[in-house]
């Protein structure tokens, strides 16, 4: 039974692949139509204007219960039982699959969404839960008539092949500068080719040596079991010739996925046409880290009319009934068996992957990629590998070179290599620890051919990083500023007009290309003008004078700028006016003579008067009284009048040598004001007299 087991394990890596496909292949941008597979966002925004696919295919197989060097296996002498390495536990598994690419195809609709129609022919094939320890001992044990006992339990075991005919949509959700997020659904017809599946229930076995006693007194061995056998196939072969016929089998399935990417440089890739219109560069990954996240192969192929044999295996058998099992019939006759009629539902290998690509530099990518069964063992239920996968590649538009690192559920490490070279895609995820390895428990390996139609570099004749169509004059260089067109002189001032602030007037460099102008109005062109927003005299470069003592006498004219005075002493502060001032103003004006009995100033009073004058003129803003003053003769009309008239006369003759009439007031006092008696000559004289009083 061992060798029946690792046979058939072994066939199987010849037959079956999927879960894993193309390994390293679907991490490249440019795997075109393929990305589907892994996440139906994947076409939308992709560097392809159309990507054909003509056929490729992927092979898979892995399990944690046998392990064999390449070398040997391919070898002539191969043998299993001295040649392959068991790893046995209460729970081994294996998992094997095949993935054919058929002809399919994608293109783009519009500038944000793309189409893809896809062929696929899938089988895959699954065991889980063998207790390899069990079945391992329980060979050994029988061919060496030994006693043994084994509790199997439960295990699983299923096989489905089908076809697939999608259709893909996907779409860009948010374009905002460096942040881009795409999603995609895949809607999948699903046609059923075959489908069988084996489980079991509760199992055990129990050997005993010498457990029957044969008529010529000899022993035999027996075999007692209990629990229950399931196996379940789709209504395919016919009874006697085995003529294949495709079963009544179909269903639905779906994909579906987002992409999210980090564009810190969007600007490099933004280009500005002649129509002010922006368009961002097809043939360039702009990224410098994508993530994506989806879900696959959701769904299942329902096989109408399938057959389900049921055995009950409660009974115990001899030695002699073991070793004469060869077909179902036989089975059939020692254990209980109940046949019916039922649909049979194959659920697809729905999976979660999650995918980190990370542009190191240029043309230099590292990827990480998991995928993560969302099925559980049951009867007829196929599951993927769990996969981690970390791999560094190097990529371009018509080469890519790839070296995946993956840890595979069952088989272990594994380190394969890829390459896409225009047309052809090949590589394995395991190839080189194939090759390097003293055994494998698994590999896998792809191939294929494809039409890609990829987006070129635009056509930029000037040379200019703008393409012809974008830009405004192909054949001249311009930045992209300018939409490709070198920059004019519109106003023929020698400043381009990109860095003239006044293109339709001329204009000094200095000025940025505009005339100068007066901005304050003073008649002084601002180039010239100190003072370009206050207006002043040609004369100050165009700047007001300053009054740095707030006087209102601008500093040119002040006498005393940074001293307060006033305009009528050229800025500087009033003198003023002392009691020394004062008895000097009188004792001139006690010598001012008029004639007897007149008022009429005597000639030799005019020095005096010009002396006052100079006087009055050191105090330009002080008021002063000129008062007239008789002595007692006469009668007292006649002196008042005298004596304002005697005070208007020196008052006239002040206005008349520069003194302000506003600033002098004439009063008559007659003989009211005596300074001295009137009895004498001596006292007489000095009471007839002028003073001149500093106003109060």
């Amino acid at each position: 039974m061992k060798r029946v087991v690792v046979a058939i394990i072994f066939v199987m890596v010849t037959l079956t692949a999927k879960a894993q496909s193309y390994v390293g292949f679907l991490t490249d941008n440019y795997s075109g139509v393929h990305g589907v597979i892994a996440n139906p966002a994947n076409i939308a925004d992709s560097r392809f204007k159309t990507d054909i696919n003509l056929i490729g295919a992927s092979g898979f197989f892995a399990n944690d219960y046998v392990g064999v060097g390449f070398s040997e296996l391919t070898g002539s002498d191969f043998e299993f039982d001295t040649d392959a390495n068991l790893y046995l536990t209460d729970n081994n598994n294996f998992s094997g699959n095949i993935d054919i690419m058929g002809p399919s195809f994608m293109f783009n609709v519009g500038k944000t969404s793309s189409i893809a129609i896809f062929t696929r022919a899938r089988t895959i094939l699954t065991g889980n839960e063998f207790n390899g320890e069990s079945i391992d001992d329980l060979d050994d044990s029988i061919d060496e008539s030994q006693d043994f006992m084994v509790n199997e339990g439960d295990f699983y075991m299923s096989g489905n092949g089908w076809a697939e005919i999608g259709l893909t949509y996907a779409q860009v959700l948010l374009n905002n500068e460096q942040h881009f997020l795409k999603g995609g659904l895949s809607l999948k017809y699903l046609q059923g080719f075959g489908n069988a599946y084996v489980t079991g229930k509760n199992v055990t076995i129990d050997y005993d040596a010498d457990g029957a006693t044969l008529p010529d007194s000899s022993t035999s061995g027996t075999l007692e079991s209990t629990g229950d056998l399931y196996y379940g196939r789709s209504g395919d072969y016919d009874d006697d010739d085995y003529d294949y016929e495709v079963p009544d089998a179909n269903g639905f399935g779906f994909d579906l996925g987002v992409v999210y990417e980090w564009r810190p440089d969007y600007d490099k890739y933004v280009v500005k046409g002649a129509d002010g219109e922006t368009s961002v560069m097809k043939n360039k990954n702009k990224y410098k880290l994508k993530l994506g996240l989806s879900l696959t192969d959701i769904g299942a192929v329902k096989y109408k009319g399938g057959l389900i044999d049921n055995y009950n295996i409660n009974n115990t058998i001899t030695q002699e009934d073991y070793d004469n099992i060869e077909d179902s019939e036989d089975l059939q006759n020692l254990y209980t068996f109940v046949q019916s009629n039922a649909d049979i539902n194959a659920k697809l290998p729905t999976a979660l992957h999650f995918n980190a690509d990370w542009n190191i530099k240029n043309h230099f990518y590292l990827n990480l990629n998991t995928d993560l069964t969302l099925r559980s063992s049951g009867e007829n239920t196929m599951r993927t590998v769990n996969l981690v996968s970390l791999t560094p590649r190097f990529e371009s538009k018509w080469f890519s070179f790839y070296v995946p690192i993956s840890g595979y559920q069952y088989s272990g490490l594994q380190i394969g290599a890829g390459l896409r070279a225009g047309p052809l895609y090949l590589g394995s995820g395991s190839i080189i620890s194939t090759f390097t390895r003293s055994e494998i428990k698994g590999a896998d390996v792809y191939a294929g051919l494809k039409i890609p139609v990829y987006y070129g570099q635009p056509k930029d004749s000037d040379g200019d990083g703008i393409p012809n169509k974008e830009d405004g004059c192909p054949k001249k260089a311009g930045p992209i500023e300018n939409n490709g067109c070198p920059w004019g002189d519109t106003d023929g001032d020698s400043v381009l007009d990109n860095e003239d602030q006044c293109p339709d007037k001329a204009g000094p460099v200095e000025n940025n290309g505009c005339p100068w102008v007066d901005t304050d109005g003073d008649t002084l062109l601002d180039n010239e003008d100190q003072c370009v927003d206050v207006a002043g005299p040609v004369e100050n470069n165009g700047c007001p004078w300053p009054d740095s003592d707030g006087d209102s006498v601008f500093d040119k004219d002040d006498d005393c700028p940074n001293e307060m005075g006033t305009v009528a002493n050229n800025g500087c502060p009033e003198p003023v006016v002392t009691e020394e001032v004062q008895k000097s103003l009188n004792a001139y004006a006690k010598t001012i003579l008029f004639t007897t009995g007149k008022s009429t100033l005597k000639d030799e009073s005019t020095p005096v008067l010009v002396d006052i004058i100079s006087i009055l003129n050191e105090y330009p803003n002080a008021k002063f009284t000129v008062e007239g003053h008789t002595d007692s003769i006469g009668s007292v009309v006649t002196n008042q009048k005298l004596s304002e008239q005697r005070a208007q006369a020196v008052l006239q003759f002040l206005v008349k040598g520069g003194i302000s009439p506003s600033r002098l007031t004439a009063i008559g006092y007659g003989e009211s004001k005596p300074i001295a008696t009137n009895m004498y000559k001596d006292g007489r004289q000095k009471n007839r007299r002028v003073e001149i009083n500093l106003a109060q």
